[in-house]
């Protein structure tokens, strides 16, 4: 059954890219992810929240509403996102864990925020070494504003693969 969704879910090209993405590290695995989900925008929009967005999911004070962002541009500000990501979940976790589960956690962590990350019942499993319980947390991250939305499902979904180590 959870193949299937997994199937359903993930693109085989995704699927792909993310098995071969395992020997490069976490912030390879967490850019497809991200890149996958949030795709690319070059003009600032107000996402589901009615957060001000721009290029690969990219929030902020520094979002000037209006204004064409290169890919160059986007490129460049994913790079940085993706770094922030990367020292939350280094902050946040205490103990050693896979590239796979790391870049799971990058993606999940910049989706949803240092605040929300570090304080999660997530986190503390992951940090009582209960790494399967942890990843399973993620199935709770599927709302926003009180809204359950496909699209974070899916999302979750494909995180929880990639950090139980995207079984066959």
């Amino acid at each position: 059954m959870r193949a299937m969704n997994i199937l359903k879910i993930i693109p085989a090209t995704l699927r792909n890219r993310l098995v071969h993405a395992t020997g490069a590290g976490a912030l390879a695995i967490a850019a497809l992810l991200v890149m996958h989900f949030e795709g690319l925008q070059h003009y600032p929009y107000r996402d589901t929240g009615g957060v001000i967005t721009v290029c690969v999911g990219h929030t902020g004070a520094d979002i000037v509403w209006g204004r064409y962002y290169s890919t160059q541009e986007c490129d460049a500000i994913l790079k940085k996102d993706l770094a922030t990501g990367e020292r939350i979940v280094a902050r946040a976790i205490h103990q050693p864990i896979p590239d796979y589960l790391r870049g799971a956690l990058i993606s999940f962590a910049f989706n949803v925020g240092e605040g929300q990350f570090r304080t999660s019942t997530l986190v503390r499993k992951i940090n009582a070494r209960d790494l399967s319980g942890g990843c399973a947390e993620l199935r709770r991250w599927i709302f926003d504003n009180g809204k359950k939305l496909n699209g974070l499902v899916n999302r979750r979904e494909a995180e929880l693969w990639v950090c139980e180590g995207m079984p066959q």
